[in-house]
């Protein structure tokens, strides 16, 4: 039985990774997938793929690009999500912020510095208009530091998955008072360079299975209310949440990866490039 440790962060873009491990589909195949849930989300997951604490990644492709561009050692592998990451921009209920344009030069909760809250607010900057380079950050860790920042008015607004954040939102903790879509596929497949090198069959074979799921996943019987009961969420907002999510079972081409790397380089996210055969690796 081959080990393979994976991570990815606790939100319902995962389930299909925890279906096929309870249906046993890995190990079937020999391989013993552990999965371990990163609430931390994309920084934190680029420092483990660094110190060999994980095989591979579910990851934001902004937030790996970035980080091999500085040096991470491993290798998208495929695209898990194709459809745009919705980020809800979220402010304490009882803020007088009403519209982003509000947010102007206030502070940022971010999870980690790399972390997809921290770019894509440079993101949500360049769209408004604003200096990237007046960005002010607190590092808050998981969801429930960005509540406790935002309460305590340490930081004056978060950005985070729209539909993960909604009970918040729901519960009058926070008010979303917009959106900011990725302009790129929002998930991706990563694998350490060594783990990859020896074990290319594993990873070809795990890439199957998961591709098998996500191909079907949205026919499996009951997925909304699966869903909706394991993490917390109004059925309407899990039916608007398939509906608008479009798995992949292929990888970057070279075009869109290109694409997104010179978006990243515009933004300020990162300030220089890597080829195509440093990030992506083809199967």
């Amino acid at each position: 039985m081959k080990t393979v440790k994976i991570v990815g962060v606790p939100e319902h873009f995962n389930l299909p990774w925890q279906l096929c491990i309870e249906n046993g589909e890995f190990e079937a195949e020999d391989i013993d997938l552990q999965w371990n849930n990163i609430p931390e989300g994309t920084g934190k997951m680029c420092q483990m793929l660094r110190d060999g604490e994980t095989d591979i990644a579910v990851i934001l492709t902004e937030g790996i690009i970035k980080d091999i561009v500085a040096g991470n050692t491993s290798k998208i592998v495929q695209i898990y999500v194709q459809s745009p990451l919705i980020w809800g921009i979220h402010v304490a209920s009882k803020s007088d912020f009403n519209s982003v344009k509000d947010l102007k030069d206030k502070k940022i909760a971010i999870s980690r510095l790399g972390s997809g809250s921290q770019l894509m607010a440079f993101v949500n900057a360049n769209e408004q208009g604003w200096e990237t380079d007046n960005l002010q950050f607190v590092i808050i860790n998981t969801i429930d530091g960005a509540v406790e920042a935002l309460t305590n008015l340490t930081a004056d607004y978060f950005m985070w998955e729209r539909f993960m954040t909604k009970p918040l939102v729901d519960n009058g903790i926070f008010r979303r008072i917009g959106d900011c879509p990725t302009p790129w596929p929002s998930f991706v497949i990563t694998v350490r360079d060594e783990f990859l090198k020896k074990n290319p069959k594993t990873v070809e074979k795990i890439l199957e299975i998961i591709n098998n799921t996500t191909h079907h996943f949205t026919q499996i019987p009951n997925i909304d209310h699966t869903l909706a009961g394991l993490f917390n969420q109004k059925i309407e907002d899990i039916q608007e949440w398939l509906k608008l999510t479009q798995w992949s079972q292929k990888n970057l081409t070279e075009k869109a990866f290109i694409k997104i790397q010179n978006q990243l380089f515009d933004l300020g996210i990162i300030d220089k490039k890597a080829t195509f055969a440093e990030t992506v690796k083809a199967f």
